[in-house]
């Protein structure tokens, strides 16, 4: 299934790091670890922090890893207290797209730069975006809509979860890549910015496919395309918007960082562990079922890559948008 790793991953996530002999004599975890959170309780990430962490036990020998939200400031509040921490692995990060990698360019006073805070660990899921559009939008198509918008400059609106969200960085995106603009209406949460769309508040919206399946599918919203290239199992006939506009490939990420400095064996080691727990089938399924998103794995390095080419992705759109968060 698309949700499902591949025997690549789950080689390099899982048990080919077994083969480095340090790792068997590693004692880590040999007491309780703290996984630091982003954002509250109730959401994607903290419902995927829970996951993670209710598998931790089978495969430490007991330790468990206790989840301890730290919301605020688009999760910069987290990165700025894990930052600061020993990269001894009793402190671990679930790691976000602004408090990880383009957090400075939202918040140029933010006190940790997020691209060298941090070791990079395991990038766990990757979270499809939907374009949505309300009912009464009569263009139907990326291509119909992208003719509407250059014919009627700023004639839509969109709403998004606030300023330098996800689903405003993804919507501008769109945006640039199409050439065309909207009008940006934020709200302070995901719920309100799809209740927004649904009531015809906005036209367009470009939450996570988790978060606008459910008015998708009662009529109240319609999908338009997908962020990834091969769509969504859950909207079985919506395109990617590559289709349309080709190279578009988006998703929002997490995965595990520690901070910065950490010993390479204890990377290896903490890496085997998270990457054991991504192999799960319960696990995947999880991840398909409660978020529409798949698991990925890999290696620190292949992490720490993406990283940086998500960085390279958002920080023009973020430059020529002059977008800074709330």
């Amino acid at each position: 299934m698309q949700h499902n790793l591949s025997r690549r991953g789950l080689a390099l996530a899982g048990g080919a790091l077994l083969a480095a002999p340090a790792l068997a004599q590693s004692p880590w975890p040999d007491k309780p670890i703290r996984l630091i959170v982003p954002f509250g309780p109730g959401g994607a990430i903290d419902t995927l922090s829970r996951n993670v962490a209710s598998r931790f036990a089978e495969h430490t020998n007991g330790q468990t890893l206790v989840v301890e939200n730290r919301p605020g400031a688009g999760g910069t509040i987290a990165g700025a207290f894990a930052a600061t921490q020993r990269p001894d692995g009793q402190v671990l990060m679930m790691a976000d797209m602004g408090a990880n990698a383009i957090g400075r360019l939202l918040y140029p006073g933010l006190p940790y730069d997020p691209l060298t805070a941090f070791t990079p660990i395991i990038h766990l899921v990757n979270l499809p975006g939907v374009l949505m559009a309300h009912p009464s939008v009569a263009e139907r198509s990326v291509e119909e809509i992208v003719r509407a918008a250059k014919a009627r400059p700023d004639g839509f609106t969109y709403s998004s979860a606030g300023t330098g969200n996800g689903s405003h960085l993804f919507m501008e995106l769109f945006l640039k890549r199409a050439g065309i603009r909207m009008v940006h209406v934020p709200y302070r949460s995901g719920a309100e910015m799809v209740t927004a769309l649904v009531r015809g508040d906005a036209q367009f919206g470009f939450p996570t496919v988790s978060s606008g399946l459910a008015m998708i599918r009662d009529g109240r919203a319609r999908a338009v395309a997908v962020s990834e290239p091969a769509g969504s199992q859950l909207l079985p006939g919506t395109p990617g918007l590559a289709a349309a506009l080709p190279g578009f490939d988006q998703s929002v990420w997490h995965g595990i960082v520690a901070p910065a400095g950490m010993d390479r064996s204890l990377v290896l080691r903490i890496n085997d562990v998270f990457g054991r727990i991504a192999a799960m089938p319960e696990v995947q399924e999880a991840v398909f079922r409660q978020q529409a998103g798949r698991v990925v794995g890999g290696t620190p390095a292949e992490f720490a890559a993406h990283i940086r080419r998500e960085y390279e992705t958002w920080e023009p759109v973020i430059r020529d948008a002059n977008i800074k968060a709330d």
